[in-house]
């Protein structure tokens, strides 16, 4: 799970899991991408959402 470390910024700790799962979504949303521009507009649309720790 994501925690948030408040600061002057706010900083998102993710677990292991968080960040394999990030990148299992870019993996699916750009594997049929062209080239960089079309994988930025992709991205562009795409949501990811991390659980939060509370």
């Amino acid at each position: 799970m994501a925690r948030i470390i408040e600061g002057q910024r706010r900083i998102i700790k993710m677990s292991v899991d968080d960040v394999l799962n990030i990148v299992r979504e870019y993996q699916q949303i750009t594997h049929n991408a062209c080239c960089y521009e079309h994988i930025r507009e992709l991205l562009n649309n795409a949501e990811f959402y991390i659980p939060e720790d509370v």
